[in-house]
This record gives structure tokens, sequence and C-alpha cells, in this order.
């Protein structure tokens, strides 16, 4: 079925042929995400399954593969142009630690282990695009950069995508960051954010009488309970997601040290920075009435911006999403999308299946849902490759 598209329309009416040869590649497709989702990969030490995915890349005949200095795993597949190139990430790292165990399970309509839906069918996708294009005959003007990020997630904080856009000398057109889940998600703009960690800590001269208090575990209660007092806007959009609280090694053992991990997200920059404001005020104040040492880590920050509504890319991805009779979930995203619109890059965020169970050990990802979110990928890819979603001058 190899031809050159002269319209999105063109794309669309192909869209049935692309889903047989998707289809077609089942086993493939399962394969790489069994063998990727049983690497253990948590932030900072994604070298294994990288290292798989360039194997991956180096079987299927791309000869420009290699990692970088802070582990990307890069494969390129040259287009017939050199000036336009497309880059397709996905993030390498998952929430789960070595230590869980990583077995993959395979059932007749879905597939369940740690990490599986994020991000091990994104990068799965990944691995198996270069065979996909192949099978379809497609040859894109554009160069297809493909790229597993490193350090991704928590502390690593998008380093792995900062670094490459920092120092990657080759152009990029456009960027599609690709998550296991959901199917529909449609992210064009990054909402603001502040991901912060609260530790509390009790010195070994603390006067549990008079101070009242029976340890890290109520002081971070009174943290949280301050937290949950701030007064949020309903416009713009803000929230605070309150992740993990650790401390404690027993029943009868009082907790000297305690974690709070949490997150402001706002479509407002201002909001963000009055809420960290407020966050600092809390800490000094419950520091000072408790006699505990409270202190507030910043680990990451985000401002908003992103693409208008009616950005070319957005609307030719939406119209193919539309004639998947998928409806658009479009929400704003804090992931690798951030930094490309940080870069000037135009790009979207796309979701391949349907899962649950998200950042538990039996997380679940559907198996028929995936070839309507393989048919979606390639389709905004040729049209980013025809020139459809540039934006006039």
């Amino acid at each position: 079925m190899s031809r050159t598209y002269a319209s999105i329309e063109e794309i669309i009416g192909d869209l049935p042929a692309i889903r047989e040869v998707c289809v077609s590649l089942r086993e493939t497709l399962l394969a790489n995400l069994v063998m990727i989702g049983e690497i253990p990969a948590p932030t900072f030490k994604e070298e294994a399954r990288v290292d798989f995915l360039l194997q991956r890349f180096s079987e299927c005949g791309l000869t420009n593969t290699s990692s970088d200095e802070c582990g990307n795993g890069l494969g390129i597949l040259p287009g017939k142009t050199r000036d336009r190139n497309i880059l397709l990430l996905a993030h390498a790292d998952t929430v789960f630690s070595e230590r869980r165990d990583h077995t993959v399970s395979v059932h007749t309509d879905h597939i369940h282990g740690p990490g599986i839906a994020d991000n091990s069918l994104g990068l799965a996708v990944l691995a198996t695009l270069p065979t996909l294009l192949e099978k379809l005959g497609l040859e894109l003007d554009s160069g297809l950069i493909l790229m597993g990020a490193a350090r991704s997630l928590g502390r690593g904080d998008l380093e792995g995508t900062r670094f490459f856009l920092e120092n990657n000398k080759i152009p990029v057109t456009a960027g599609i960051c690709v998550e296991g889940v959901q199917l529909g998600r449609l992210s064009y703009a990054s909402a603001g954010m502040l991901r912060g960690e609260v530790t509390c800590r009790v010195p070994e001269e603390y006067d549990w009488i008079r101070r009242g208090a029976t340890g890290a575990i109520l002081i971070l209660n009174e943290v949280i309970n301050r937290i949950l007092s701030i007064s949020l806007p309903r416009r713009p959009k803000t929230s605070i997601v309150l992740g993990s609280v650790e401390a404690g090694a027993g029943f009868n053992i009082i907790p000297t040290e305690g974690t709070l991990c949490f997150e402001v997200r706002s479509e407002s920059a201002e909001i963000v920075q009055q809420i960290a404001l407020e966050l600092d005020d809390i800490m000094e104040d419950v520091a000072s009435q408790t006699g505990a040492e409270v202190t507030l880590d910043v680990i990451a920050r985000r401002e908003p911006a992103g693409l208008p509504i009616g950005h070319s890319l957005v609307k030719q991805t939406r119209e193919i999403m539309s004639s998947l009779e998928l409806l658009p979930h479009i929400t704003p995203s804090i992931s690798e999308l951030s930094t490309l619109i940080a870069h000037g890059i135009p790009a979207v965020t796309l979701g391949i299946t349907d899962g649950e169970r998200l950042h538990e050990q039996r997380e679940t990802v559907k198996i028929d849902p995936i070839f309507t979110g393989l048919v979606q990928l390639v389709a905004v890819l040729l049209a980013i490759d025809g020139g459809f979603c540039d934006e006039s001058e």
C-alpha cells in the first residue's frame, strides 16, 4: 500500500488497510511488550531496558542507534529529505522498584504486570514501529527519531528529554509522545506544576512531654491538614495531589522521620507560585509549633504552555481520532510534552489503549484497542510527514 498522500482525507481513507497490517503484527508487538515489561526500569536505572530497545532497533535494520550521556536510547530512520525530522518518544522508566516481581501475564484480551501501561507499552510501540512501517511499505519524507527517554519520572524530572533537546544537533519539526494509556488521550498543552517532598525529622533531644506530640506521623498529619485547607480556585483549574506518605517502622516505635510527596497542578503559573508561598509558610509554622525540622524540597516545576486548539496539528489529530470513533479526552500534560513545547516544538501526547489499576502490581492493558491506538499513531505520523500539520508563517 506504499503511496504518497495528497490530503488528510486520503490518509483517513487508508485507515482500514493500515489496521489490517497493525493486527498482523500482534505477536511481534506483544512479544516486545512482555520482554520490555519484565525488565525492571526504575528511574535512574533504565539501562537494561534501553539496551533491549536498541537491540530491537538494530534487528529492525536501523543502523544509526545509540544511547547518549543521559541514558536515552535513540534510533534514527532516515527520511527521503534532510530538512524535516519527527521525534517519537516514550519514557523508559517506571515507578516500580527493581525489587518488585516484574512477571508479565498474558491473557486472551488483556495483559497485566507492573508498569505494563506506564510505560512498557509505549516503549514496545517504538520497538515495533520500524517493522510496521516496513510492512506498510511506507517511506517517510521526514526522518524519524525514535527515543526511549530516560530519567523522566519523579526526581528524574524529564532529565533525559531535556538533555536530548538541549544537545541534539538534528532539527526537530514536530513530536509525538507515546503513552500506553488511555486510548483517546490528547494532550497538546502543559499545565503549571510544582512537585514537592516534605520531610519531617524529630531531633534526638526532642521534649515529647512538653511538645505534646507523638511522632513524625502526627506532625506530617498537621502538614497535610494545612495543605488541604489551602483555598483552590475552580477557574483556572487547580488541584493538589497528595501522592504518598512514608513513616514509621512498627507498632510500638515512635517514628522520628517521615516524608510526604505531593504535586500542585494548575492552568495558571501565578496560582502555582501563590500556593508555593503558602506552602513555605505552612512548613515554617508547623516547625515552630512542634519543634521538629519540617522542610520542603521542590523536585520539579512546570510552566503552563501549549498549542492553541486551532493549531493544524491539533485539528488534524482530532479529525483522525474522530474517523476512528474516538472521543478525544483533552487533558494537559506535565510529562515529556511540556519539554518539547518549552523548546518551541509542536507536539501532542497520544494514548495507545485502555487500561486500569495504573501504578498497581496488577497494572493492566487491554489488547484489542492497541491496534486502534497504532492506527491513530501511524495516521498522525503520516499527517505530520505530509505537511498537513504545519502552520503557515
